[in-house]
């Protein structure tokens, strides 16, 4: 593995910044955020100076129970050519489920199952990336009810499995401690420490007994502290300071990184002699030969198996069940052994202005009188008196909500909007709850229990259903909260246009639109949504600002983009219409 020095997130609200950073030896760049052929220039700057740039993947979803979507793999795997990176790195996560998108990186449960779906994605994705694959621990508010496995012995039956390599994040175990009573201490012991690429630190804060991993602030000494205790076990090959929000001076993060530098000295003084003599984090084949890579096989393959050459997850055997009787590693390997960001804040695609762009609804029928607002068309009519859209592509909701129930991604259950059957598959007999279909049409046993699991705490967390049995429905409040929250100041970011048009009733008024409507094809499609679901209702109040709200909206959801010389003329409405 490269030894990458210690780095810091590069973003775009401090790209000048980083440049001029002392001692900066690489930068992470979260991938959703650059495109292959249009890299920044203060990107190229950098590499040219033979600063490494790593591409960070969010929106994967390698812990889902569906398979990796192959255009994102492809995806990212172009932006890690371009970049000339050494890896690319993503996260332990599930972000959508039950046709419906977290727009956060959510916790896998700590299963078995969980654990065979992981491994298998994990391989898939390795064989679409042209450079290794480095893993993420997330932080999380809220813990699954039935986990088999720690954090640590999670983590070693991975890397045992598909040779993977791991991202640490130790502010996400000082999260999992506060927030789910998580040992950080034991994870590291448990956990295989040889396996880790580069580590992670960042800020947060501490609010009613919950840590919010904010990477909005400081890092305070807890996590220096959990960075120093993992130092004291291995040499990590890199390290690097994460910050997505509320950007302090440049001197400010010259200063968390010499604190860094400083606790990765104290981690190492303090090492037991058996420590001191160990070699630094696996690398190449030595990895390969602790664990198994992407192409190896932990012991044997069970008898029902099917052996593909693919690995320890295999394929799976023709009627679509994973092996039945799972291959372990056996003890959770020591310290001492061959063992070893978002939305991270928000860590999502947040620069840049919205701007005008092919359609994003591709509606066109007629919508409510006096208001240029669809009805009809492409997604069909939606429910009485909304005018928004209810059939059709994403199919009709059920009675008085307007969200999708019936068509490809196929009816929900009784009073959700949640889809069920369709394209997704069939999920259990009344349940209604898709999984990943497989090419015969059924689903293996463990993606969809894996599904229906994470569809069940998706649909409570973002569309108002019944919370699954044995969560705490007071964390799912707040896990709830904070996705409204992060949406809001997302969809901020990507159409900034919007809150300087709405006023200082945005931040309420978008809450209320989010804790009912779940997001359905991304940030700037959520924004469009949201100025649909104001306009509908009236809002805002002032004719000036409603009128300019409705040209924003036409201008991005029309067929096609408005060309130069309308563009010219609305701007010119608007801004008379503003006097």
């Amino acid at each position: 593995m490269t030894n990458l020095g210690t780095g810091i997130g590069w973003r775009p609200e401090i790209a000048d910044a980083v440049e001029g950073l002392p001692g900066v030896d690489w930068v992470e760049v979260v991938a959703e955020n650059i495109c292959a052929g249009h890299l920044p220039d203060s990107l190229l700057r950098l590499r040219e100076r033979g600063v490494t740039v790593v591409p960070h993947g969010v929106s994967l979803g390698l812990g889902g129970a569906d398979r990796p979507d192959a255009e994102r793999l492809a995806e990212l795997a172009a932006k890690a050519t371009a970049l000339g990176a050494p890896l690319v790195t993503e996260h332990i996560a599930f972000v959508r489920a039950g046709g419906l998108e977290a727009g956060h990186l959510l916790p896998v449960p700590r299963t078995w199952d969980a654990l065979d779906v992981l491994c298998e994605n994990v391989r898939i994705a390795q064989e679409a990336l042209p450079v290794p694959l480095a893993l993420e621990n997330i932080a999380a508010l809220v813990s699954w009810p039935g986990e088999e496995l720690t954090e640590g012995r999670f983590l070693a039956e991975l890397v045992a499995r598909t040779g993977v390599r791991l991202l640490i994040d130790v502010a996400n175990l000082h999260t999992n401690h506060v927030n789910r009573g998580e040992d950080p201490s034991r994870a590291l012991d448990e956990l295989p420490v040889e396996a880790i690429a580069y580590v992670h630190v960042a800020g947060g804060v501490e609010r009613d007994g919950v840590w919010h991993d904010t990477h909005a602030h400081p890092v305070p000494p807890q996590i220096l502290d959990v960075l120093a205790d993992l130092a004291s076990r291995v040499t990590p090959p890199g390290v690097l300071l994460e910050r997505d929000d509320d950007f302090p001076p440049a001197s400010e993060l010259a200063a968390e990184l010499s604190a860094i530098r400083g606790t990765l000295v104290r981690g190492r003084a303090r090492a037991p002699r058996a420590a001191l003599s160990r070699k630094p984090a696996l690398t190449g084949a030595a990895l390969s030969a602790a664990a198994p890579s992407a192409t190896g096989v932990t012991g044997a393959a069970s008898s029902d198996a099917v052996s593909s050459g693919a690995g320890s997850c295999g394929a799976a055997p023709s009627g679509g069940a994973l092996p039945g009787a799972r291959q372990r590693v056996g003890a959770a390997p020591s310290a001492a052994g061959v063992t070893g960001a978002g939305l991270s804040g928000t860590g999502l695609p947040g620069a840049g202005v919205f701007g005008a762009g092919p359609s994003a609804a591709g509606v066109t029928g007629a919508g409510p009188s006096g208001t240029g607002l669809p009805g009809a068309g492409s997604s069909g009519a939606g429910p009485s008196g909304t005018g928004l859209p209810g059939a059709g592509v994403f199919g009709a909701g059920p009675s008085g909500t307007g969200l999708p129930g019936a068509g490809v991604t196929g009816a929900g259950p009784s009073g959700t909007g949640l889809p069920g059957a369709g394209v997704s598959g069939a999920g259990p007999s009344g349940a209604g709850l898709p999984g990943a279909a497989s090419p015969d049409g059924e689903l293996p046993g463990a993606r969809q229990r894996v599904g229906v699991a994470q569809a069940g705490l998706l649909g409570a967390l973002v569309a108002g259903a019944e919370v699954p049995e044995g969560f705490d429905r007071a964390r799912l409040r707040v896990q709830s909260r904070a996705l409204a929250a992060k949406r809001a100041g997302v969809v901020a970011k990507v159409a900034p246009e919007v809150p300087e048009i709405v006023g200082d009733g945005y931040r309420a008024a978008f809450l209320a639109y989010a804790m009912s409507r779940p997001m359905r094809g991304g940030y700037r499609r959520d924004a469009l949504d949201f100025v649909e679901h104001l306009l509908v209702a009236g809002e805002p109040a002032d004719p000036a600002a409603r009128r300019r709200l409705t040209l924003w909206w036409q201008d991005r959801a029309g067929a096609r983009p408005p060309g130069r010389v309308t563009r010219f003329v609305r701007a010119a409405r608007a801004a008379l219409a503003g006097r």
